[in-house]
């Protein structure tokens, strides 16, 4: 037996279709000047063969792609995961492909990954947060192809941005709960600077607290990002043990506030009666939990349509200047909180 069966060629579906090879071309790009009955012929000849177009080549040839390059921290994350899927179905309708990269919330590993990345000359690169390595600004500024940060609001963008400021949505939070009359407060996680993101959230709680008068000090580290359920549980209980005059735990996801909410129902203390619980990211394990989990929406399905809208409008040359779309996160008031 052959095992080193030869692939069908483009010459050979013209053969089977009986037309040119630069008519098949046309064809499986969709070329309007390929009438529908050719193209139904030629596809049907790919078909028959198990022929794929060879996009590589002839991106290579133009010099151009059909795919947008995206960066996310996380792979297991619902924000990130629903962000991608919307900005995929805006791009669904211009033929546009996503070519994803994972960073695992590490500046170092987005830096060999946007090198690699545009070596296949995307259309487009997005980019999770606004902090990178030296390195990694000058080769996105090199570019020459629409940059845009989410999820953010750097101080010195690169290009194009759709995000929010995470201190400002957690010091909302601050002032919520400022607001019932509680005034020992905690932050948990935000520790290292590895989730540029959540060590915002943490920086913004520390300006609320300040802001208000109040001891700021109550800041509980949880390790590395991601934050799990468990490591919010583990430093739910720790907090318990140092400080248990606290009245409210602000948490970095809502993931590690599950987990401080496990870690007080395992202990007999009540939510909110005891101690309030908030969140971030409006999980879909926060809204269903008993007690449901106060939480600040960052509308991340929002943050996807908004990129694949601009990314149509930079390619049709309708955004030639740089645009800053600065969302509002919604403070999401649950069961967990007085």
């Amino acid at each position: 037996m052959d095992h080193a069966r030869k692939l069908p060629t483009m010459t050979d579906v013209a053969r089977k279709a009986g037309v040119s090879p630069m008519t098949v071309s046309r064809a499986l790009k969709s070329d309007g000047l390929v009438s529908e009955d050719t193209r139904a012929r030629i596809l049907k000849a790919a078909d028959e063969l198990g022929y794929v177009l060879d996009s590589t080549a002839s991106s290579l040839r133009s010099q151009k792609s059909d795919f947008v390059a995206v960066t996310i921290p996380s792979i297991n994350n619902a924000n990130f995961a629903d962000t991608v899927g919307a900005l995929n179905e805006g791009l669904k309708p211009r033929g546009l492909q996503i070519l994803l990269g994972y960073t695992n919330y590490d500046m170092h590993e987005e830096e060999r990954l946007i090198a690699q990345l545009l070596r296949r000359k995307p259309l487009a690169v997005v980019v999770t947060g606004g902090t990178h390595t030296p390195r990694c600004r000058r080769l996105l500024e090199n570019a020459h192809v629409p940059v845009i940060e989410t999820w953010d609001l750097p101080e010195n963008p690169l290009h194009h941005v759709i995000g929010f400021s995470n201190a400002q949505a957690v010091q909302s939070m601050v002032d919520h709960f400022v607001a019932k009359g509680l005034t020992r407060i905690a932050f948990v996680g935000g520790d290292t600077d590895r989730d540029t993101r959540g060590l915002d959230r943490r920086r913004g709680f520390v300006a609320a607290m300040q802001r208000h008068g109040l001891d700021a000090t109550r800041l509980i580290a949880a390790g590395p990002p991601p934050i799990s359920m468990r490591e919010g549980a583990e430093v739910m209980a720790r907090l318990l043990d140092t400080a248990p005059d606290t009245q409210a735990v602000i948490c970095v996801s809502d993931l590690s506030a599950f987990g401080a909410l496990s870690a007080c129902q395992r202990r007999g203390i009540a939510v909110p009666g005891q101690i309030s619980i908030a969140g971030f990211g409006n999980f879909e394990v926060g809204a269903i939990c008993v007690p449901s989990i106060t939480t600040i929406d960052p509308s991340p399905k929002d943050i996807g349509a908004r990129v694949a809208r601009l990314i149509c409008r930079v390619l049709d040359g309708d955004a030639p200047e740089p645009v800053l779309d600065h969302l509002a996160p919604r403070l999401l008031l649950r069961e967990s909180s007085i």
